[in-house]
């Protein structure tokens, strides 16, 4: 079988730490897995050649790359000559470019688009867009409950729930003290860690800044991790006076062991699909603490793997966050097995399983 996953733009975050895996999880099962990409996403190349992934270069990327008509000819080019069998469009912007230029391919691929997040688009969007496409993907039940209730065809909709790398999203307490040296934090220190690419009407980082710093705790920090929070966070935290119990450190690639430094993972997000990093914190067994964007509500069960909190609650969120601080040994210890547990439903491997039945689908 031949994928093409088709992406557009540069940096990391959900959409393509997902991209990554599941082209590396499908290589890996022998498929024949292509991207197309920017010519600036040397990123992404690094991390896939080992695998036997094949690159196509189709964005010059900039702020204007929707406009350019070079890059749309490039796709098209790329998909008229490369006899694939299924297309992917990752994101909104990827379904842009496939969208316009799959008119004018003699032989079309089975396309499917991805939906990752919770924002649902508007009538017209779905009707003269999404509608274009053979399946349409969602992460979670409830976003396909939601495009169902606008009237979105329920035979094109599918739910393949993301995946995270478990092998490396893993308990690991030799590595504690040791991360939490090198920051600066005490060893004894109680330790809140959110990790999001900085975009406060989407994530909610600067109410969770402003939250935090009414939470009476002395030993107590918070920890944000993400493109730009270095840039944008620092002047917040000065603002509310708790400079010297944060850190801002931008992207990082060592999330893992940032995950396994914390004791209590925190998400503030007004809107998710499924939070990648939010599984990935749960795989390495912090008690986390959510809103109920998307479809976090059907991973977490309040008190028992972790805490939840209606969307733009920020009063009932620092309650949950003076509630866990009080929590006992054995209290943690077992919400903390039921994060694993409930991480390993959220395997790359599970998401793959459901795009090669989706696949099989679709052409036979």
């Amino acid at each position: 079988m031949r994928i093409l996953s088709v992406i557009d733009g540069i940096g990391w975050g959900g959409t393509k730490e997902q991209v990554y895996l599941l082209a590396k999880e499908l290589a890996k099962r022998g498929m024949d897995v292509h991207l197309a990409l920017a010519f600036e996403y040397g990123k992404m190349v690094e991390k896939l050649t080992p695998y036997g992934v094949k690159f196509h270069f189709f964005e010059h990327h900039s702020k204007l790359s929707r406009f350019s008509l070079a890059n749309y000819y490039r796709l098209w080019k790329i998909i008229k000559n490369g006899d694939f069998d299924v297309v992917i469009a990752n994101s909104p912007h990827a379904f842009d470019f496939v969208r316009l230029v799959y008119p004018f391919l003699s032989k079309r691929p089975k396309l499917v688009a991805v939906k990752r997040s919770g924002r649902i688009p508007n009538i017209m969007s779905l009707k003269f867009k999404y509608a274009y496409a053979d399946a349409l993907v969602v992460v979670s039940s409830t976003i396909k409950e939601e495009l169902l209730n606008v009237g979105f065809p329920a035979e094109k909709v599918f739910v393949v729930e993301s995946g995270i790398d478990t092998e490396r999203f893993r308990p690991d307490p030799t590595i504690r003290e040791i991360v939490r040296s090198k920051l600066h934090i005490p060893p004894d220190a109680k330790v809140f860690i959110n990790v999001a690419n900085w975009n406060p009407k989407v994530k909610g980082q600067d109410r969770l800044i402003e939250t935090f710093s009414k939470l009476k705790c002395d030993e107590c920090y918070l920890v944000l991790v993400g493109i730009d929070t270095d840039i944008y966070a620092p002047e917040l935290l000065r603002k509310y006076g708790i400079e010297s119990k944060s850190l801002a450190l931008g992207f990082r690639e060592d999330v893992d062991e940032l995950l396994n430094m914390a004791d209590f993972f925190v998400l503030s997000s007004y809107l998710e699909g499924i939070s990648n990093a939010l599984l990935q914190a749960m795989a390495c067994g912090k008690v986390v603490i959510s809103t109920k964007a998307g479809g976090i509500e059907k991973a977490i069960k309040d008190g028992k793997n972790g805490f939840l909190v209606d969307v733009g609650d920020f009063d009932g969120l620092l309650r949950k966050m003076m509630q866990v601080i009080s929590l006992t040994e054995g209290d943690l210890i077992r919400i903390s097995k039921e994060a694993i547990k409930t991480a390993q439903d959220f395997s790359i491997n599970k998401t793959a399983d459901g795009y090669e039945k989706l696949f099989e689908r679709l052409l036979s």
